[in-house]
């Protein structure tokens, strides 16, 4: 796309450039790739694991990749005796006879995700030192796939824990620590139930690239985090009244026991392998928008920012490329940024993020466009939302007051009365948000 293109080209291009990268983030191609069955063994990523002779292998996928993970292994596995649990949001279209399929809550656990997790925890007893079990791991499995360690927590008290920290302005890894210690499955928990066994975890981030222990909590890995930072996550954003009672009291108590820790005996036969990640999701746009003749760069730096930090931070890093490079620019950004819920509405983060951008580009030749991999922002049907210079007028023209829209959390309604809002139901997999910054002349 060379120079002169119009508003409607750019905003056209702006949703293709994600569209794309979306259809190129399909993890069953990369699973398949990363397992071979080699005779009486398992290559995975160059590593090689022996297949127990006298008992299955065993499968457990976790989060929003679960089916279409644990369906590729299925494939991958063709030949070899294996069973599993697949723990998903929705309902797989193949149901295969190997498998049992539990449907968990999202973004919040319910009586599924509890279900799910006592069928996992049942799943892994009475382990082997031979038996090899595989670990499907993806995100959104924090809340598919919860049971308090706690008898005291209720479906209803864990609800109300997980909807706390979700809306309070915490970063992913605040939440996951959290969640963690109050949970029987995350946290390295899994893995200590299924010891003595060997383990491997395939995984598809949707944390920052240096933690993925923060993966649906990290139920399969040593969890460096403590009880005392707990403590600290609870003071620094005000919890302790947002919590239910139970929660509190477990807290204060001291009854509560650590997660297993990076050394304990129960990792010593694990292995772990990223497939997909963040990264993937931001180097593929940036070469596409390379492809339609844009000066394109990445900037991740701003990273679990707050939003209008982050708003900021990007328009002037765009505005400066400009003055550098003549012709279009695009400026692409990748992970979450924190957005804390003020009011009763309907939106998400990627949705708040374009909003406080509208007046920022008023008048200007620029589209904005944020969105999850996984097709879900917030409690909204959208995934994100587009904005360009011309949207503070038009929203003025139907009385729509951005800010105000911002302050009841009401995101997505100001894009829907626009036409801006961007949709594409679940896609199966989810390595966070990416954020594309278009500047055209």
């Amino acid at each position: 796309m060379m120079a002169g293109m119009t508003l409607d080209e750019a905003r056209d291009l702006c949703v293709v450039l994600f569209l794309e990268t979306l259809s190129s983030l399909s993890i069953a191609p990369r699973l398949r790739n990363a397992i071979r069955r080699s005779g009486n063994s398992l290559e995975i990523e160059g590593d090689s694991y022996a297949v127990p002779q006298s008992r299955d292998i065993r499968v457990v996928a976790v989060g929003k990749a679960a089916i279409e993970m644990a369906e590729a292994a299925a494939e991958a596995l063709a030949g070899a005796r294996f069973r599993g649990i697949v723990v998903a949001p929705g309902s797989a279209a193949l149901l295969r006879a190997e498998y049992e399929y539990f449907q968990g809550g999202h973004p919040s656990p319910n009586a599924g995700s509890w279900r799910a997790a006592e069928g996992v925890l049942q799943f892994l007893e009475n382990g082997s030192p031979d038996d090899l079990i595989l670990f499907l791991l993806s995100g959104g499995g924090s809340a598919l796939l919860d049971k308090p360690l706690h008898p005291s927590i209720s479906l209803d008290d864990l609800r109300q824990f997980h909807q706390a920290l979700v809306t309070c302005g915490a970063n992913i890894q605040e939440i996951n620590t959290l969640r963690k210690h109050f949970s029987a499955v995350k946290g390295g928990r899994l893995a200590e139930r299924a010891a003595p066994a060997t383990q491997v975890t395939l995984y598809v981030s949707d944390v920052p690239e240096h933690l993925p222990s923060a993966v649906a909590s990290g139920p399969t890995m040593p969890d460096e985090t403590t009880l005392e930072d707990c403590r600290r996550i609870v003071h620094r954003y005000a919890l302790a009244d947002k919590f239910p009672i139970s929660i509190r009291a477990l807290l204060e108590s001291g009854e509560l026991p650590e997660t297993p820790k990076p050394g304990d005996p129960c990792f010593s036969k694990s292995r772990y392998y990223g497939l997909l990640s963040n990264q993937d999701a931001v180097g593929k746009l940036v070469e596409l928008a390379q492809a339609r003749g844009f000066f394109a760069e990445a900037d991740t730096s701003c990273d679990e920012w707050e939003f209008r930090r982050a708003g900021e931070y990007l328009l002037a890093r765009l505005d400066s490329l400009c003055r550098e490079h003549p012709g279009p620019v695009a400026l692409v950004s990748g992970g979450e940024l924190s957005c804390p819920v003020t009011g009763d509405g309907i939106g998400g983060r990627n949705q708040a993020f374009v909003l406080d951008c509208v007046e920022r580009i008023a008048g200007k030749p620029v589209v904005v466009l944020s969105a999850g991999t996984d097709g879900q922002d917030g409690n909204s049907p959208a995934c994100g939302a587009i904005a360009d210079g011309t949207s503070a007028d038009r929203a003025a023209a139907r009385g729509l007051n951005p800010e105000e829209f911002l302050r009841r959390s009401d995101s997505y309604h100001f894009f829907d009365a626009l036409g801006d809002t961007v949709v594409t139901g679940p896609t199966g997999t989810n390595v966070r948000d990416v954020r594309i910054l278009l500047a055209y002349f």
